[in-house]
């Protein structure tokens, strides 16, 4: 099935209390960490079968659960909020990607580093909630190499091996609403 035909044209706006953009890393190469961004606001557009999608990050919002780990993301080491307090994407291309699947390009900016990346979503239904908004799901991820944008701390375990690994996985579960 083509999600993109599926979807009506007009805007949509990504609905934060349920939604979740998060990144999971191994730690100590023995263990994940997940984490979550609390603060995000997120826009698409449908016309003619083409597809745009932008969203804002707040770096400020990061939470693993650990004050003192979410304290050292957001210094100098990590992400730097002081000075770069968000994470952007803009899509440059939306394209049906198989039965269900959307992929979905574009250039992702954390600190002053702008990369292409690739996020493959799968469509996960459509639904009208008690308030009478048509909503639409999505759930998707990608990898990063965190060294790509500049986030090159790190600590060599006495065992070998590093404390924090470079590949991020990206996580997202999006619930957007088409505008009345």
């Amino acid at each position: 099935m083509s999600v993109i035909s599926t979807l009506p044209q007009g805007s949509f706006t990504i609905d934060p209390s349920h939604s979740r953009v998060g990144f999971s890393a191994r730690h100590a190469m023995v263990t994940k960490v997940r984490g979550s961004f609390n603060g995000f606001t997120g826009t698409a557009s449908v016309a003619a079968g083409a597809v745009s999608i932008n969203v804002d990050i707040d770096v400020t919002s990061v939470d693993t659960r650990s004050a003192d780990r979410d304290g050292h993301l957001q210094s100098p080491d990590f992400f730097d909020v002081a000075n770069f307090p968000k994470i952007t994407f803009a899509s440059t291309s939306v394209k049906d990607s198989g039965s269900d699947k959307l992929a979905v390009e574009g250039n992702l900016t954390i600190k002053d580093v702008t990369k292409v990346i690739t996020i493959e979503f799968e469509y996960t239904g459509t639904a009208t909630d008690p308030f009478g908004n048509a909503r639409f799901g999505f759930e998707g991820s990608a990898e990063i190499n965190r060294k790509d944008y500049g986030l090159t701390w790190n600590a060599a375990l006495e065992t070998g091996g590093i404390l924090v690994s470079e590949k991020i996985n990206l996580e997202f579960e999006i619930s957007a609403i088409a505008a009345k």
